[in-house]
């Protein structure tokens, strides 16, 4: 069993954690919130009083933090974590953050003669709880090699992107997919209701036609069909409107960084803006429907 620093306590961060203590390695975490530690204390996991102090003596260092901002500040920053890893540790950051950054804060590891994998979620509070996330992974062979055994604890799904920052663009480029498919099912679903074809029907018909998607089986934004639908719970998160809005975005940054031009992702991007603007940033990402609706 491993050493591991857990950098990030949060709603994600810290059921990831659990699981890999609960696997047996010997994990100790940090973060900034002292709720978060006060949790992680209280779920058994060691805690330190900085992100340099988790980072000692671990063989393996994983992150969960909210954007590229703190990412850099963590590992690059003065006295951050790659000037306190111990040599030839594995760096394996599970944040969303932008290429840019995750290749930037790569490239400080690899100089230091550190292995860094960027290695971005998809499953929510859910996956992360269940140890069913999926991971989306960046980086060389052998890093991947060494970091399989640590995230198959935490996911049920580890795929190698490629090459540094790929794990990232895989992320933004599926989140963007997702977030175009919800609001698409939101047009879908509220015409019908208005042509008078009701959701039941349509889902009966569309889930088994050629309009079926995993968003319609999984998340469907109307109430009492999809049993795992956040519309059943009023809409109470498993991925909030704001996590959306994020991704959205940073699939519009990469975009206009290689010129690539995204016209359905840009307008989900403003969709995403204007009803997180409105007040819903914690809600689902699936009550976007409220704003096609009108609410």
């Amino acid at each position: 069993m491993a050493k591991i620093g857990f950098i990030g306590l949060g709603n994600m961060g810290l059921p990831m954690a659990k699981n890999l203590a609960g696997a047996g390695h010997a994990v100790t975490g940090f973060d900034l919130a002292p709720a978060s530690l006060e949790a992680a204390a209280a779920a058994g996991i060691a805690t330190a009083g900085s992100a340099a102090e988790a980072a000692e003596g671990a063989e393996a260092i994983v992150s969960m933090l909210p954007a590229g901002q703190q990412v850099r500040a963590v590992y690059a920053g003065g006295g951050g974590v790659i000037a306190a890893a111990e040599p030839g540790a594995l760096i394996i950051d599970s944040s969303t953050i932008d290429v840019a950054a995750a290749r930037e804060v790569n490239q400080a590891a690899e100089a230091a003669g550190l292995e860094m994998l960027d290695a971005p979620v998809s499953g929510g509070i859910a996956g992360a709880e269940a140890g069913t996330l999926t991971f989306m992974v960046g980086g060389s062979d052998r890093a991947f090699d060494r970091a399989k055994p640590i995230l198959e604890v935490m996911g049920k799904n580890v795929i190698h992107a490629g090459g540094p920052g790929t794990g990232q663009a895989a992320k933004v480029c599926n989140n963007m997919i997702l977030g175009i498919s919800m609001i698409a099912l939101s047009e879908a679903f509220t015409l019908a209701e208005a042509l008078g074809l009701g959701h039941r029907k349509l889902f009966e018909i569309s889930s088994k036609s050629s309009g079926s998607c995993w968003a319609m089986l999984n998340h469907l934004p109307v109430p009492g069909i999809v049993e795992t639908s956040a519309a059943n719970r009023d809409y109470k998160p498993g991925f909030s409107a704001a996590m959306m809005q994020k991704d959205l975005k940073l699939s519009q940054a990469a975009a206009d960084q290689v010129g690539v031009a995204t016209p359905l992702g840009a307008e989900a991007a403003a969709l995403y803006t204007l009803f997180v603007n409105g007040g819903n940033e914690s809600l689902d990402y699936s009550a976007i429907v409220k704003l096609i609706k009108g609410q």
